[in-house]
């Protein structure tokens, strides 16, 4: 025989569903700044990281070094296919959080 859950733990698990993390008051700034700071930093490795391959690329053509070559061509693909998840990832994980409240 099951018993009804009382009125107030009822209540307790409704409230329990609305609670949504926030950060403390005036932690938001600080926030912002740190994630736009990561941001420059994964966009310039993305520009140093092509800028790399091309120049292996290059320079294995010019010094006769086909390792060097393939090296780079590997690595621009690797760079372009770590732009693109960069890019699509993170719609992904949103959609499966949703809006992050337990």
């Amino acid at each position: 025989m099951t018993t009804p859950l009382s009125p107030v733990l009822a209540h307790a698990g409704s409230l329990v569903a609305q609670v949504c993390p926030q950060a403390p008051p005036g932690a938001q700034v600080h926030v912002d700044n740190i994630l736009g700071y990561v941001l420059w930093g994964v966009g310039i490795l993305f520009f140093l990281g092509v800028v790399i391959a091309v120049a292996a690329i290059a320079g294995g053509r010019m010094f006769g070094m086909p390792h060097a070559s393939t090296g780079g061509i590997i690595g621009l693909v690797i760079v372009f296919v770590a732009v693109i998840a960069y890019l699509i990832l993170p719609g992904i994980l949103d959609a499966m959080m949703g809006t992050g409240c337990v």
